[in-house]
């Protein structure tokens, strides 16, 4: 009689055909002494033995060496024996060697009497699971470790804005007294040492809050098209001068690399700041190798790193033949402040301010690292698309004098800073009107028959910011040239991490010299213009 249907079969042969017909499990039975007995055609996909290869051998084989030397295969069955059951997920090996990871479970087989006969064992393939589980979990550490940066981020700015307004006051302050020091006789070098001191120890500290501005990602940017094998060429050969002999710096290029955009003063600090690094890590000599290459950042990638869009990178290695990197070091090298280095050999700022440039840039940055076996840091930039340069305009070097009664209007609202930009502006012959913020400014801008020829105004500023007072302040006198001054952009003259277009910014701390000579500029580019 021909059978056509399953429940004509009796139980063994419905059974028979049911493990057979099953092919995205691996079932098949072992015996007590753990030999392979049966063999089933999801087995045979998904290990890749035939049963003629396996039936009759441990089934140890399937496990990793790591696995079989810790006895894992047998305590898993001495769990099934005792208990009924054992269920495990871990990575098992096919016959090509390749490994996979899989849930197995392993039932004990008992006949009538409850004597242990053997057991049964079902595998399935959770690769693809466990790929995903994995790339989340990665995403949120990014996420995490990203959250923590931006925090650490928004409180490194906020205290770079107080300070930069301090250091303003106090250099501003040094440099008058170093002045009238020279001029008022007689001359006392001891002065003028103990002043030159003083300043050299602010502009120390105003290098230190640009740095923990890069960190926040508040420092305006001024990106250009960079040709980036052009670029790094300049950056080794300085490179190479600077390191010493002990160190040799290669550069490796690439055909048809893609253009970025950055800030190439900008650029050039965080390459200095990785090599310096790579130095530091290698006492006894060694290579640094700065290599670039195309890249694209596909999804599977930016699901590791949430902050990247998919699209056309540059990438600049700077790798080292160093010490290299524990996990834990590594996982804070980009925190303000986190060094290994000894007391005095550094700031723990070099790395951080890599980092806030590179995100304020809409790249990234990756540490790879083994300790014996040195680090690679990988910069992504994004590809520039534009076919058009930007041509460099020429900084003014003139420092001049106030002509003609010329007025500026000051707004500030730290009145110590406030008092020192107004003595500085009277000194160089400008009248000076003040304001302590942009509420107070408005009334003054509103008197149209008060000569008002520049508007000297702070960013970041309760009520009105400094931006909106000047978009005021222009609909009222629409030739008034506006000089911006911030310690911390925090996006009102800054966007995308650049200055917004027409945008005349000072950067806090300001000398002297610099607040000349842009005020100068100004008025005169007004002059011409009219």
């Amino acid at each position: 009689m021909v059978v056509k249907r399953i429940e004509e079969l009796d139980d063994a042969r419905r059974l028979q055909l049911l493990i057979e017909g099953v092919i995205d499990y691996a079932i098949y039975t072992i015996s007590i002494d753990g030999l392979v007995v049966s063999w089933n055609t999801g087995a045979r996909r998904l290990k890749g033995y035939e049963p003629a290869e396996i039936i009759g051998k441990p089934y140890a084989t399937f496990f990793t060496p790591e696995d079989r030397a810790r006895g894992v295969p047998e305590r898993a069955l001495q769990t099934a024996r005792r208990e009924g059951r054992f269920e495990a997920e871990g990575w098992r090996v096919r016959k090509d060697g390749t490994r996979f990871w899989a849930l197995g479970v392993i039932d004990a087989v008992r006949d009538e009497s409850g004597e242990l006969i053997g057991f049964a064992k079902i595998t399935r393939d959770m690769t693809e699971r466990e790929e995903a589980q994995r790339a989340l979990r990665e995403a949120q550490e990014q996420l995490a470790a990203s959250q923590k940066m931006e925090a650490i981020g928004q409180l490194t700015g906020g205290i770079a804005h107080d300070f930069n307004n301090l250091l303003m006051i106090v250099l501003g302050n040094l440099e008058t007294a170093q002045r009238h020091a020279r001029s008022t006789p007689p001359v006392n070098p001891n002065l003028e040492r103990s002043i030159a001191n003083a300043v050299r120890g602010a502009q120390r500290a105003a290098a230190l809050t640009s740095r923990l501005l890069a960190f926040s990602r508040r420092q305006p940017l001024n990106p250009k098209p960079l040709d980036v094998n052009r670029f790094l060429t300049g950056v080794a050969d300085f490179l190479q001068r600077s390191l010493g002999e002990t160190i040799q710096v290669e550069m490796v290029g690439s055909a048809g690399l893609w253009r970025i955009e950055a800030d190439p003063n900008h650029l050039e600090t965080a390459l200095v700041n990785l090599a310096i690094n790579a130095r530091d890590a290698m006492p006894g000599g060694g290579k640094v190798t700065i290599e670039a290459a195309n890249i694209f950042a596909d999804e599977h990638y930016c699901m590791r790193n949430p902050e990247v869009a998919p699209g056309q990178y540059v990438v600049i290695c700077v790798s080292d033949t160093g010490v290299g990197m524990s996990p834990e070091v590594m996982s804070r090298a980009f925190e303000p402040f986190f060094t290994t280095k000894e007391i005095g050999h550094g700031t723990g700022l070099g790395l951080s301010q890599v980092y806030g440039f590179v995100k304020q840039s809409a790249g990234n940055v990756k540490i790879y690292s083994e300790v014996g076996h040195g680090t690679t840091v990988k910069i992504y930039l994004p590809r520039y698309a534009s076919t058009s340069d930007v041509e460099e305009q020429p900084v003014s070097e003139v420092l001049g004098q106030g002509e003609q009664g010329e007025v500026i209007l000051v707004v500030e609202d730290d009145s110590d800073l406030r008092d020192y930009l107004c003595e500085v502006l009277r000194e160089l012959g400008y009248q000076v009107l003040t304001a302590i913020d942009g509420v107070t400014a408005l009334p003054i801008l509103e008197e149209t028959s008060r000569r008002i020829d520049l508007l000297l105004t702070d960013v970041v500023m309760p009520g009105i910011n400094g931006r909106q007072l000047a978009a005021r302040a222009q609909e009222l006198r629409p030739e008034l040239p506006v000089l911006y001054m911030t310690g911390y952009s925090r996006n009102a003259v800054v966007h995308h991490g650049r200055l917004d277009p027409g945008v005349e910014l000072l950067q806090k701390p300001v000398t002297q010299s610099e607040l000349a000579a842009r005020v100068r500029d100004l008025l005169d580019k007004k002059t011409g213009e009219a």
